[in-house]
């Protein structure tokens, strides 16, 4: 084989060996660019779960809030119609004993 032969291989190995590094930096840049790009992404999507789940829940507080005024109304409502329906009752009671009492 001639010297020149043999410094034309010897040229083309580096080149191939220039070449494969160079590949792999790409690689390592790209797989750090993805993943930095994940995190990013994670990150995102976390912050939007967090602001949905707060969403969520102070329009879940709000309902059970409305829905406890709305029982409280309802509960008081058919409170003061027993008392009324209890008054009425004594006045009755009452009556009914002094009647009992009166007439024996």
């Amino acid at each position: 084989m001639s010297l020149e032969m043999l410094k034309t291989v010897c040229a083309a190995e580096e080149n191939v060996l220039r070449a494969k590094l160079h590949a792999q930096d790409k690689a390592r840049e790209s797989i750090d660019e993805v993943h930095r790009v994940g995190r990013g992404d994670v990150a995102s999507t976390l912050a939007r779960a967090e602001a949905e789940i707060a969403h969520l829940m102070r329009a879940t507080d709000q309902k059970a809030t409305e829905e406890a005024k709305e029982l409280a109304s309802t509960t008081a409502n058919k409170l003061a119609t027993m008392r009324a329906r209890a008054e009425r009752r004594l006045d009755d009671a009452a009556q009914l004993i002094v009647e009992r009492i009166v007439n024996n």
